[in-house]
């Protein structure tokens, strides 16, 4: 396990599930330039790890994430060269997202209170988001002055409609983790008291599944966003003939024949 106090985030890895949790409770788990890379690391680092099945991603404390923490990116005081902001968030906050989609493993993650900013992204990018019914989802940059980033104006449209998207970046309305599930945007919102237990055992139940199977599905799946129906057929072919040849696959046509649950290895 890494430990979260030069980072802000702490990662530990066992029986196959990788938790990482962002740790800085006293800035509500805003993520600075350390966290962020830390983040990029460990999730890149997890696309290679065969011993993995699912990625759980929570805050510790009150909050989940209160976003890009700017008053630590402007600390020093002095203006960046022209360009600057644009170089690093493709490698920073960009790159999150963009491995947090494309990671070949289901990735769970827990909102309990605010979920702001690149917090809201990073709940809107993971595959199943629970959230508690009094969590705060919240785009915040117009009332802050400037333009969304993180990913917000692709994934919203394409989770609750141009109409709502609009509503959520242009007028900054807050949703709590009821109506985020009523808008269809996160998995599911449950009373606060349950939510880590539910976490836990929807991780379980992800965790023991045909992990190869459930990666390339989810793969086909983000790519059907930008294909039509022809190429994102070719895309299930192409999944069909790797998961088929799978242990897991194997394992699924015997359970079905002995009429037992599969006792999937993840193989």
């Amino acid at each position: 396990m890494t430990s979260a106090a030069s980072t802000g985030v702490a990662i530990q890895s066992e029986a196959g599930v990788l938790r990482i949790t962002l740790d800085r409770p006293a800035r509500k788990n805003a993520l600075d330039g350390e966290a962020v890379r830390t983040l990029v690391s460990a999730l890149e680092a997890a696309a290679t790890d065969d011993a993995l099945r699912v990625v759980v991603l929570t805050g510790h404390g009150a909050d989940f994430c209160a976003g890009a923490d700017w008053v630590a990116s402007n600390a020093a005081g002095s203006r960046p060269r022209t360009g600057s902001l644009q170089r690093r968030t493709a490698l920073q906050a960009h790159r999150v997202i963009e491995l947090l989609t494309s990671l070949q493993l289901p990735v769970v993650c827990g909102v309990r209170g605010h979920a702001a900013g690149l917090g809201f992204q990073l709940a809107l990018a993971a595959d199943f988001t629970l959230a508690a019914e009094s969590a705060c989802f919240w785009e915040p940059f117009i009332e802050r002055g400037f333009s969304a980033d993180s990913g917000a104006t692709w994934l919203l449209p394409r989770l609750a409609g141009v109409a709502r998207a609009k509503e959520l970046l242009l007028l900054g309305r807050k949703l709590s983790g009821t109506e985020a599930a009523a808008w269809g945007i996160i998995h599911r919102a449950v009373a606060d008291a349950e939510l880590d237990a539910e976490l836990a055992a929807l991780a379980e139940r992800l965790a023991g599944g045909p992990t190869v199977a459930l990666g390339l599905t989810k793969r086909c799946l983000q790519r059907s966003l930008e294909t039509g129906l022809v190429e994102a057929m070719q895309g299930e072919a192409f999944a069909l003939e790797l998961s088929s040849r799978t242990a897991d696959f194997k394992e699924g046509l015997l359970a079905f024949r002995e009429r037992r649950a599969p006792k999937f290895e993840g193989r």
